[in-house]
């Protein structure tokens, strides 16, 4: 019994499925662009096989274990780390029986099929993952990953992985790039700066940062202009292996345009640790700005992932740390919070601007028309949460008549779980392709247009885009 139905995520409608089916034909082998992640640098220098597939699946993947914990299941029974070194389940094979005893819990899930896919195409399994089943898989995947085709460098290409992105702190060293870079492998691995632990002021030894930001750039980040001086430095690092772009994870759009005084006085505050919450935010919406700024001087692509209320379980995050699953979205401005951003700089030749939201509220109302009016922005695709066939369907349908194909840049992935890379992008093609063929049979798109589109949203927006 197949896992996967051949025509899944295809219209039902036989004349509509068809032009989606041939529409898929032509882009489903075509290589992957991964230009947005968080995989771990470290699997491709160190090309180590992994360890077990509780520790490929469950451990690391937030979108798993935050099912489970929502049943009841404590994080520390399903492997993940504690932040204080308490002891948690260390058997691969108990955090895997424990996973599929479960797995009916991801019925009619993105997670389920993403799931599904690498199981079987990359593990040739036909049956469904049940606590009856549980060794089998375990078993079956575990042998699989002993052998050399199943290391990180081997999947890299059995994937047809054409680039992939990671993003790494300001604060990085960024050794496995440079390891990577040294070995002779031609698998193109390339960082991303993400310079949050030194923007943020609630992010965790803030303080401390800037003063190991300062040590490893020798500017004086005592002063702003010293502050600006640093990122530029560590931009140019990052530049050297491979970034082409910066991401910023805001909890809101907020930008600002304080004059240089009243930005120094608010660093001032910042570095100090005696700003208030207004503050933070207002820091945070001044470097949004800067930011863009340095993208002009630089060129690298600037995306803004907003809305996110990050760690919202004080528990989890004292006991775990972030990135544990309870990030939730919350309503997100564009419209206000951009304009003192794009009143600055909006309109100058060669920023480049990708735009994320957990907001879906403010498709069509917000996003779709900004992007559809500056030329500097884009949009990016359904992300987190909305990273699911429905999800891709809803943007579609709310963005495109007012912004069009080629202000959006076609997908990414954004995930953590190496293994489910080319199932993201299958879904995305999947779903692409039944939109398309929705307008060719309605008469609002011809065929051949809706071929060079698939290609497009499959592989050339999101190369160009990223600018690599």
């Amino acid at each position: 019994m197949a896992l996967l139905d051949p025509d899944r995520l295809f219209p039902a409608d036989e004349r509509t499925r068809a032009v989606a089916r041939a529409l898929y034909e032509t882009v489903r082998s075509l290589p992957v662009v991964s230009p947005h992640g968080h995989t771990d640098p470290r699997w491709f220098a160190e090309n180590e096989a992994f360890p077990d597939p509780a520790r490929l699946f469950v451990t690391p993947d937030h979108y798993i274990f935050r099912m489970l914990v929502s049943q009841g299941i404590p994080l520390a029974d399903l492997g993940v780390p504690s932040a204080d070194g308490t002891a948690v389940e260390t058997d691969g094979r108990a955090i895997w029986r424990r996973f599929a005893s479960h797995y009916h819990l991801f019925r009619g899930t993105p997670t389920r099929l993403w799931l599904d896919h690498s199981f079987q195409t990359l593990f040739d399994i036909d049956r469904r993952l049940s606590a009856e089943t549980a060794d089998f898989y375990y078993d079956r995947i575990s042998e699989r990953l002993a052998q050399e085709a199943y290391r990180p460098r081997a999947l890299f290409e059995r994937f047809d992985l054409e680039v992939i992105a990671t993003t790494e702190s300001a604060l990085d060293n960024l050794a496995h790039h440079r390891t990577i870079r040294v070995s002779g492998w031609g698998g193109r691995v390339v960082t991303t700066y993400r310079p949050d632990a030194v923007v943020d002021p609630d992010f965790d030894g803030f303080a401390d940062n800037l003063v190991r930001f300062g040590e490893i750039t020798g500017c004086d980040t005592t002063r702003f202009t010293g502050y600006l001086d640093a990122h530029r430095v560590r931009r140019a690092f990052f530049r050297e292996h491979g970034a082409t772009a910066t991401d910023h994870g805001h909890p809101t759009a907020l930008t600002a345009d304080l004059s240089r005084s009243e930005a120094e006085a608010l660093y001032s505050r910042v570095r100090s640790g005696e700003a208030s919450a207004a503050d933070g935010e207002q820091f945070r919406a001044q470097m949004l700005t800067e930011m863009a700024r340095l993208s002009l001087e630089d060129g690298m692509v600037m995306q803004i992932h907003a809305g996110s209320r990050r760690n919202h379980s004080d528990a989890v995050f004292a006991g775990f740390g972030r990135d544990k699953g309870f990030d939730i979205p919350q309503p997100t401005n564009y419209v206000a919070a951009l304009k003192p951003l794009l009143d600055a700089v909006g309109l100058e030749p060669g920023l480049a601007i990708i735009l994320f939201t957990l907001d879906e509220t403010v498709y069509s109302r917000e996003l779709a028309p900004l992007a559809g009016a500056y030329p500097c922005l884009k949009l990016g695709p359904p992300w987190w949460f909305f990273d699911s066939p429905e999800g891709m369907k809803r943007f579609r349908e709310q963005v495109i008549e007012t912004a069009g194909f080629y202000n959006t840049v076609g997908f990414n992935d954004d995930t953590r779980a190496f293994c489910s890379i080319p199932a993201r992008h299958d879904v995305a093609r999947r779903a692409d392709c039944a939109y398309l063929a929705e307008l060719v049979t309605t008469g609002r798109l011809a065929e051949d247009e809706a071929f060079e589109v698939a290609y497009d949203l499959a592989y050339r927006l999101a190369k160009e885009a990223y600018r690599l």
